[in-house]
This record gives structure tokens, C-alpha cells and sequence, in this order.
């Protein structure tokens, strides 16, 4: 049976996929599913980021001793899955994303970490607020401030710059929702042509929210993929 981990996004954590999980369970993929430190009840690493994410991926496939795995990465999973692959060219067999942004300029950061502000979320978006406290307990508020912290860092490190993402060589399918407000089809088509072995696929219907993804025709549309390609 042929493995894939699965990789939540930002204010997320492992039972975000559960429902995907379930469905590739029932194509005969052996899944994983793991939270990175900080989010859902996991306790926080040596450092939160991009390079912390990606080293907990590395270590979560050397423990579980798998072999070439696939991976299928939402959002800021996307772009941890492919921050590993640019460093360890071999680990992973290929690569799904969906929804992952790539283009975080000064104007996209500002934006982004300006909805991130714990006390306004409280005030104006009490749901969401619950909704996190529930994910992440107590420290809830700590995650979004260490995200905004993630973001800016992006913003400034550039992991997957055009020269980075011109020597993955690990296939990859990028995929995008047709109705994401966050991610740009600009920019998600631009990383799908500079990548040297990559597919692209849209999603009907699909806005960021992961909830919002029709389960089977992501399925439907990857299986085929993660079968020719493995």
C-alpha cells in the first residue's frame, strides 16, 4: 500500500484532514497525519517556521521508516513539503498541494498579519475565536502571534525563490480553488511553470477554506497522479 502524508495549514492541525484522509483510505493509500509543534495540542519546538515545519516532516518519515512517501500539503503544508524537498531532493516521491501561497510581499504580509490580531479577533469574529481556542487550547493566541512572526519571516528568507524551485526535481502537482480570495492563480501558475516537474489542477467551487473542498473530486482529480508518478 502506497504512503502519503498529509500536512495541515496555518491555525490548523491534524483533524483539519481527517475527512481526506478518510477518502484516500478508501483508494488504498496508507495515511498519515501529524500536527507541527504549536498547533493543536502539540507542544512548541526549539524554534516555529518554516525550517522547524520541514524538519518535523523529515523527522516524522525517517521514524515511521517510510520510503518515499507522497505528500499532499494544504496551504502552508504545500510549501513546508516543498521547502523539504528542496533540500532532501530524494526523501519524498511527489508532491500535492492545494490552496499554498507563494508570493508573500511586504503589501501580502501586511495584509495577511493585520487579521491575525488576537484581541480584534475576539471583539469582531467571537466564533473564530472559540473555533481556535478549541484547536489549540489556551495558548491560541500565542500561535497567532507566532504565525504573523512565520509570516514575516517568509517574507524575508524566501525559501522557494525561483532559484530554489528551479532545482526541485521532485514531481509535483500544484493545485488551487477556482474562488481562493487568498492565493492568486497568477501566482500559483507562476511556481507551477518554474518548477521543472510539475502539474497544475483547479478545484470547482473551492474557496481557501478547507471546508470548502469537495473531497472526492480532489481524489479523483490526485489519484491518478500520485499513481503514475509512484
Amino acid at each position: 500500500m502506497k504512503n502519503i502524508i498529509l500536512l495541515h495549514g496555518a491555525l490548523g492541525c491534524a483533524s483539519d484532514l481527517a475527512t481526506i484522509a478518510s477518502e484516500f483510505e478508501k483508494n488504498n493509500l496508507k495515511t498519515h497525519c501529524f500536527s507541527f509543534s504549536g498547533h493543536g495540542k502539540t507542544s512548541y519546538g526549539n524554534a516555529f517556521g518554516i525550517e522547524q515545519f520541514s524538519s518535523e516532516l523529515k523527522n516524522y518519515i525517517h521514524i515511521n521508516n517510510l520510503s518515499n512517501p507522497s505528500v499532499f500539503g494544504y496551504s502552508m503544508g504545500g510549501y513546508v513539503a516543498l521547502h523539504l524537498a528542496s533540500k532532501e531532493a530524494s526523501m519524498i516521491k511527489n508532491i500535492i498541494t492545494l490552496g499554498t501561497k507563494f508570493n508573500w510581499n511586504k503589501q501580502t504580509v501586511e495584509k495577511e498579519t493585520a487579521m491575525l490580531n488576537p484581541e480584534i479577533i475576539t471583539q469582531k469574529v467571537p466564533a473564530f475565536a472559540k473555533a481556535l481556542e478549541y484547536k489549540h487550547g489556551e495558548g491560541w493566541k500565542t500561535l497567532l502571534q507566532k504565525t504573523a512572526a512565520l509570516m514575516w519571516e517568509i517574507h524575508t528568507k524566501n525559501f522557494l525563490n525561483d532559484e530554489i524551485l528551479k532545482a526541485i526535481n521532485t514531481p509535483t502537482l500544484i493545485g488551487l480553488g477556482d474562488k481562493d480570495n487568498m492565493v492568486t492563480l497568477e501566482e500559483t501558475y507562476q511556481v507551477y511553470r518554474t518548477l521543472p516537474q510539475a502539474n497544475m489542477y483547479m478545484l470547482p467551487g473551492t474557496k481557501h477554506l478547507l471546508e470548502t473542498v469537495n473531497v472526492k473530486t480532489l481524489c479523483n482529480l490526485i489519484m491518478p497522479y500520485i499513481d503514475t508518478k509512484s
